[in-house]
């Protein structure tokens, strides 16, 4: 168009041709953006959820983070049956305990009813916190037979983890105070192969690595 014509029509239209020339240039900068954006990459706020993959270094830190869940603080209340587990051989809880719908016992044999809100003093006395007991039945979270790949697996279905997304899971470990009493044993009741914050450690570079399977 000659400029004299798009001056005129300016004159008449001054709101019209303004929002014309934003229009135009609007496209002209998408245009330079898009021209010069890196190949393969995309326009988005929004970061990976793996930001620094590496398989193997994500498979050793599950390893560490396995050998802390397959520990008795761990896993004795993680049992493939609705028995609990107890002692450092993880051998069947005595009394006839059983998990019941809410993970709390059955009838009268209540976990409330032995394991306090904390340890309870002396040798071989049951450990203690408020929210003792196991995983509810529909949502039982066996730890007990599963394998290294099988338990990371499970730890990233929301079907099988008590419907935990990965932020989820980090609090849990890093904040629940029942997981914390793992660290904090009765007498007599061996601590977890790792402290807590290696613990935690592992399992945020097991993720951030790729939340790889070993």
């Amino acid at each position: 168009m000659h400029p004299k014509r798009i001056l005129q029509t300016s004159s008449y239209y001054p709101k019209k041709g303004v929002s014309v020339i934003l229009t135009i240039a609007a496209l002209l900068s998408m245009v330079v953006v898009f021209s010069f954006r890196p190949e393969g990459s995309s326009i988005t706020s929004k970061k990976p959820p793996f930001t620094q993959k590496d398989s193997i270094a994500s498979k050793k830190a599950f390893l560490k983070v396995y050998a802390v869940l397959m520990s008795p603080r761990c896993m004795n209340c993680h049992p493939a049956g609705d028995i609990p587990l107890q002692g450092e051989d993880s051998h069947l809880h005595l009394q006839g305990v059983k998990r019941g719908p809410d993970g709390k016992g059955i009838y009268a044999l209540k976990c409330a009813n032995c394991h306090q809100s904390h340890n309870l003093p002396g040798l071989h006395m049951p450990p203690g916190n408020p929210k003792w007991g196991l995983p509810p039945a529909n949502m039982p979270m066996v730890f007990q037979g599963r394998s290294a790949h099988q338990l990371a697996g499970q730890l990233l279905d929301k079907k099988r983890n008590g419907r935990k997304s990965i932020k989820a899971l980090i609090d849990h470990i890093t904040k629940d105070t029942l997981v914390l009493a793992g660290w904090y044993p009765a007498q007599g009741l061996a601590k977890p192969p790792l402290s807590h914050r290696e613990f935690v450690k592992a399992f945020n570079e097991w993720i951030s690595k790729g939340a790889v399977s070993p």
